[in-house]
């Protein structure tokens, strides 16, 4: 774990109703009138110096929160877009959004309940009836708004998001309801069982993603539904799927099958849910298939999409890369010193501990930052990215799995973030899925795609690398985790385990976090797995009982 640099990453109390035109507020948990003010200031903003309004600074008072909350949650209640707008921090976009509500998404009869403000911070629910050619359903949901001081006038504002409207949308979102633009589906497990949310909540992102990419040719007919429809990827990104709010009407649907394990899948659920901010991701070396995918948090697919710097689990392409240079070999001499210092930056190891007269192999074991550190000055800016895209089929946007998923980046860089990359911190970013990767790859001993709907379903080419490591090169990599899952970082979590197996373990410092993130990846036999747990800290106490786990329970 560097230590120079961090890496810049990725109520129960009686609610307070608005209802018809009547503007109320929360004060102590009970309710008391308000006169509102243009701008929604208060009294309070009108005192003036030198026949000047004086600006106000510092964050909104609590007279202030309740009063722009209640005028904007009374506003967008009694349909009067302009005044709700007018109460944020940007009219143009709020007024886009709360006029698409009623004339895009086609809902109605809003009622707003809001509850007790918690510093800037108010929370509310919605209750609504969204009605489309005769067809209506109820919708119900809970957001919340902050309020915000304009820094040139010092005016307090509702600080405008999409998600204010709904919690589901982002910058670009959209809602609408009318005829599905794509066909639901029943997703089947590789033994044909079928996938719900009920039964696996770590899939809901997954289902979506399936259905974005499978709706339109497994057989199904489209229903009519309220939907967020996501804003169009950038220019060589995957298009996040959009998500089914409420369905007015059933389609017909399709049927999906995918490589998921059920009772993998079940176990993946469970390990996830004892830790916070956990993801894992469970394949199989010899084919590519994805047998688990299971987040903690079910908001964001973490183990597919996420963006983190690896950490030390890193260290297995990096050695891959210094092993083929003849810059080490596992049972030759390797320096590991406290300090390495690099394009001004003076790297050192966890604790500062140093390795005199140690091989390779101990410094991999042991996760010695300076041992990988000490060799950027015999490497070329673009060595690890080249090994990273042609051996393990890495940072280049082509894997196509079936959903949409962030296939790791490699930048080229150079001099201090350059050697800050070969430990997997700079701008090396990865997933579960892409360090489930690296650890099958070395097992099989080639890059296989994964995937999680066969390609035989759509025909579509599933991403290959260019080169496979030399037979010298793989054997030692392959003795690197073997010798770190028996005695080295990872011996605890992989205990029992082997003697067919291997693992590396990580621990990634990003600013603004008391705890690095804790990574491990490994193989068993034909399963390999990878699990992060976000701010959780070394990767062999956090994510490395959850790999370990579903390596057993697989094998």
């Amino acid at each position: 774990m560097g230590k120079r640099r961090r890496v810049a990453e990725q109520r129960k109390t009686k609610p307070a109703v608005i209802g018809g035109l009547i503007a109320v507020a929360v004060v102590g948990g009970a309710f008391g009138a308000y006169s509102l003010y243009g701008g929604g200031a208060s009294a309070e903003d009108r005192s003036t110096t030198a026949g000047r309004k004086a600006v106000k600074t510092g964050p909104p008072t609590a007279a202030e929160v309740t009063a722009l909350s209640t005028r904007f949650l009374t506003a967008w209640q009694g349909g009067q877009v302009a005044k709700a707008a007018g109460a944020t921090t940007d009219a143009g976009a709020a007024t886009a959004a709360l006029t698409g509500y009623t004339k895009d998404a086609h809902i109605s009869g809003v009622t707003v309940t809001a509850g007790k403000p918690s510093g800037a911070s108010v929370p509310f629910s919605v209750k609504a009836t969204v009605t489309y050619k005769g067809k209506s359903r109820p919708l119900a949901y809970e957001s919340k708004l902050t309020v915000a001081r304009r820094a040139e006038d010092g005016v307090a504002l509702v600080d405008w998001k999409p998600s204010v409207v709904h919690p589901d949308l982002q910058d670009g979102d959209r809602l609408v309801t009318g005829a599905a633009g794509t066909a639901p589906i029943t997703a089947l497990d590789r033994a044909g069982g079928e996938l719900t949310t009920a039964k696996y909540p770590s899939l809901g992102t997954v289902l979506d993603g399936l259905r974005e990419k499978y709706g339109k040719t497994a057989g199904g007919t489209a229903g009519i539904e309220l939907r967020v429809v996501r804003k169009a990827a950038a220019k060589g990104a995957q298009k996040s799927p959009d998500k089914t709010l409420v369905t007015l009407s059933e389609g017909t649907p399709g049927t999906v099958k995918t490589t998921l394990s059920a009772t993998l899948q079940a176990d993946a659920e469970q390990q996830v849910a004892k830790k916070t901010r956990a993801s894992v991701v469970v394949m199989r070396p010899s084919t590519g298939e994805i047998l688990a995918v299971a987040n903690q948090s079910h908001g964001f697919n973490t183990a597919l999409q996420g963006s983190l710097a690896p950490g030390s689990t890193m260290k297995v392409i990096t050695s891959s890369l210094l092993i083929d240079k003849k810059l080490a070999s596992a049972d030759k001499p390797h320096p590991c010193p406290k300090y390495v210092t690099y394009g001004g930056w003076k790297f050192q190891n966890d604790d500062k501990f140093e390795i005199k007269g140690g091989t390779f192999k101990a410094s991999f074991a042991r996760s010695c930052n300076t041992a990988f550190i000490s060799q950027a000055k015999k490497l070329q800016n673009d060595d690890l990215t080249r090994q990273a895209q042609q051996v393990f089929g890495l940072s280049m946007n082509n894997w196509a799995i079936g959903v949409p998923t962030f296939d790791g980046s490699v930048p080229v860089q150079s001099a201090a973030q350059m050697a800050a990359s070969l430990i997997g911190q700079g701008g090396v970013r990865m997933n579960p899925l892409n360090m489930a990767s690296v650890a099958s790859t070395v097992k099989s001993g080639m890059f296989h795609q994964p995937y999680l709907v066969s390609p035989d379903v759509d025909h579509r080419k599933l991403a290959t690398a260019s080169r496979t490591l030399s037979a010298g090169t793989l054997s030692q990599l392959r003795e690197l985790m073997r010798y770190t899952a028996g005695y080295g970082t990872a011996a605890e979590a992989m205990s029992g385990l082997g003697p067919d197996y291997g693992a590396k373990t990580g621990s990634a410092e990003v600013d603004n976090q008391k705890k690095p993130n804790g990574w491990f990846t490994a193989w068993k036999g034909d399963l390999a797995a990878a699990g992060v747990v976000q701010q959780g800290g070394h990767g062999g106490d956090t994510a490395g009982p959850i790999v370990a786990a579903l390596l057993k329970a697989g094998s």
